[in-house]
Parts: C-alpha cells; structure tokens; sequence
C-alpha cells in the first residue's frame, strides 16, 4: 500500500490537504504521514476529468482529413485510412491519447474503435481509466454480423482477463446506419445479460435524422426504443438531433448523452445538442471530445468552454454555468461511465489533478470555477493521479519521448500505406 499527501491545494476557495491511502481517499483537512508529499500550494485541487466519448488510436489520424462534410470525411478519407490499421497502430495511437489525456487532466475515459485488445493494453500501460468497446458494425449482413459478435465476445473476455480495476469492457454499436436491427438487439441483450454498457452514436447529423424518417418512417431514438435497445447502460454520442418526444423518452429510460461541441461544430452538424431541453427533463449532459480526426485533441478544459459558447450563443448567456460545466466533466460523467469517483470525497477513489494558478491565464483568481471553465486549458494541469497512483507531477509523465517517438512512426508507416494503395 503507498500513500500520497496533498499539502496546501485550494479546494472549494480554501487551502486544504488530501490524505489518499492506497487508491482511496481517506482524509480532508488534516495532514498526515505519507510516502509521498505533493506541495499543492497555490494549485487548485479538482477530480480528474471523464471524456465520455472518443476514438483513442485516431490520434494518430490527427490533421489527416479536415474541412469535410461528416459522409465524405467517413468513406472518402477516414474508413479507407482505417482499412490499414493494424494492432501496432491502435496500441501506439491509444498511448499517444492517453499522454495526451494525461498531460490535460483526463484520467477516464469511454472508448470505441477497433483492434480494441491492443488499446486496452495500451490503457494499462498509461495508468489510466477506460470503457473500452469493440467498434460493432456490421453493414446489414448476417455474416459481417456473426464476425461482430464473435469480435465483441472476444474483447470482453480478453478485458475481464486482465482484471484491471481500470479497465472494462462495453458494447459498442456504431450507428443505425452501420448495424442492423438484429445486430442492435443483439448488443443490448448481451450487454445487458453481462452487466456492460452500451455506447453508440445517435442523431448525430440531420441526414442521419432524415434517412432514418425517410427509411423507417420514425426517429433514431423512437425506433431505437421500438427495438427495446434504450436504457440507463446506454452512452448515446452526439444527440444533436433530437426533438421534444425523443428527449422525453431518453429522461424516461434513463440514457446518458454524451456531448461533443468540437466535433459537432467542425463536421458542421448544423445544431447544437439540446442541453436545456435535456436539464429541464432531469437528464445530466456529460462532456466527450470525439476522436482527433474530428476535434483535433483531446483537452476537455478546452471542450468546457466551447461547450458553454455554444450554448451561450444558441439559448441564452446563463445556459450552462461553469459550476454545471465541471459537474458535466467530472462527477455526471464518472456517473454515466460507473466509476466510483468524480468528486473530491473521503470514500472516493483517488482520481484528482492540481491546477496551477501562477499562470498568466489563471490571474487574477476571482473565481477558481470559471476561470477553469472559460480561461485556461489542458497545459494548466501540473499533476494528476489516478486511482491513487501519481501519473504526471510538474507537467512530466514517465516514457513521454518514447511514446511521441513511437506513436509518429506508426503515423507514417498508416499514412504510407494509405498513399501506396492511391497509386
């Protein structure tokens, strides 16, 4: 067991100490004997932050394909890049987000994608939190289909393998317009017969919206709830396109949304998620990123603030507080992703950064909370722990040179490939 104290941290406005005792918080207030001290002073001390929704290993697609349309950016750039993945990619591309999520204060995340087994052992290596599915898509073919399961099956056993306390598995269908009805029931009931999320892309453009009305002569989310695939397990990305009955049925079967305002914003999905229709129903919005082939990084300080314009800019200046902004990024999306953390809490496990105040962009400190929120960004981060153990202290992270290295060669020898297929 090894133990951490946090001496002199800003909590809440005033100085306090953490006292963290193997990967659990045991104390606030009192200082106590450790293996480790950590002089916080003059750094705010706040949960590590919960991206609800990414693509970790398309990192290494960061700046391939921008400028797009979201159809033509998937089939004519992206799906023919990822044709020529291999596990060496997603392992290097998974540890390149995770440094990235590291140095900017992310210590969970909820992933989809594909050669997942790699990622996961990726995500073990960085010393992070993951929700890592197998990215189900099985283009309305019952052979693809049978492929799929077999795929989902096999990740989820290789996680429960591992039995890491940081590392689970989900089930992750891509969208309506990639899987089948036979496919989507079969996830939820397998997700639900083993305990598991469900995490999936919903209304996330009009012309998803559109097709689906125009196919199915209903909604995403209606048709989505006729095949009995809506519940408290599912993390839906996106739902930018949802109307009043669709947000009603969501508050009524509990879904968690996941909301991505870089991503919306930069595929011009023309809307903005419904955040106040959502609150005013009880549901908690929780904050993802998307992947970097569509953001292009992975900093949630910056999602905060572009969260909070956007809604700002579409409803009112009032809309999303900045109190409400880091409960979006903390403790309602540690809720919807199931860890036991997301506070700063004796009882809670240890997942908690410091923030550092002596920084142009923090000063003056008026107010810690908003300054978080509208001021400064990822590299404010100076130390994080997750889980109890010290993953960054004063910006440095163990094999940070190695990753970087590794991570763009394996950049290079995907996009090489990519180039000798065009020829």
């Amino acid at each position: 067991m090894t133990s951490i104290s946090i001496r002199n941290a800003i909590l809440n406005g005033e100085m306090t100490n953490i006292q963290i005792e193997d990967h659990l918080i045991t104390e606030i207030g009192k200082a106590g004997e450790a293996d480790r001290i950590i002089n916080a002073r003059k750094r705010i001390v706040m949960p590590g932050l919960v991206n609800t929704h990414t693509h970790a290993a398309m990192a290494l697609l960061r700046g391939y394909a921008d400028d797009m349309e979201l159809q033509p950016w998937l089939e004519k750039k992206i799906w023919p890049m990822e044709k020529h993945l291999k596990p060496e990619h997603n392992y290097w591309g998974t540890r390149l987000a995770c440094l990235e999520m590291i140095k900017s204060g992310t210590v969970a995340f909820n992933d989809m994608y594909i050669n997942m087994e790699e990622a996961a052992r990726a995500v073990d290596d960085a010393g992070i939190r993951a929700v890592i599915g197998y990215g189900f898509v099985d283009m309305f073919n019952e052979e693809k289909r049978e492929a799929e399961i077999k795929g989902t099956k096999k990740l989820v056993k290789h996680i429960n393998d591992m039995k890491s306390p940081r590392i689970r598995p989900s089930v992750a269908p891509h969208a309506i317009y990639t899987v089948s009805d036979e496919g989507l029931q079969w996830c939820a009931s397998y997700a639900r017969e083993n305990e598991l999320l469900l995490h999936m892309h919903v209304s996330e453009t009009e012309k998803e919206n559109n097709d689906c009305i125009e196919q199915r002569d209903t909604t995403p989310v209606c048709h989505l709830d006729e095949l009995g695939f809506l519940g408290p397990d599912l993390i839906s990305a996106h739902s930018v396109w949802l109307d009043d009955e669709e947000i009603g049925i969501y508050a009524k079967k509990g879904v968690k949304v996941s909301y991505n305002p870089v991503s919306n914003m930069k595929l011009g999905v023309a809307r903005a998620m419904p955040y106040v229709d959502m609150r005013r129903v009880g549901m908690e919005p929780t904050l993802g990123t998307d992947g970097c082939a569509s953001n292009n990084n992975l900093d949630m300080f910056e999602s905060m603030k572009i969260a909070a314009l956007l809604q700002k800019y579409k409803a009112h200046p009032t809309v999303l507080p900045h109190h409400e902004n880091i409960l979006m990024t903390t403790l309602w999306g540690a809720k919807a992703l199931r860890l036991p953390t997301g506070e700063v809490a004796v009882g809670k496990e240890a997942d908690l950064i410091l923030v550092d105040t002596q920084r142009a962009d923090m000063t003056p400190l008026h107010n810690p909370g908003s300054n978080i929120v509208y001021s400064t960004n990822g590299s404010a981060v100076s130390t994080v722990i997750c889980r109890g153990r010290l993953l960054m202290e004063e910006r440095k992270v163990k094999g940070e040179d190695i990753v970087l290295k590794k991570a763009a060669e394996a950049a290079s020898s995907l996009a090489k490939a990519v180039r000798e297929e065009e020829r």
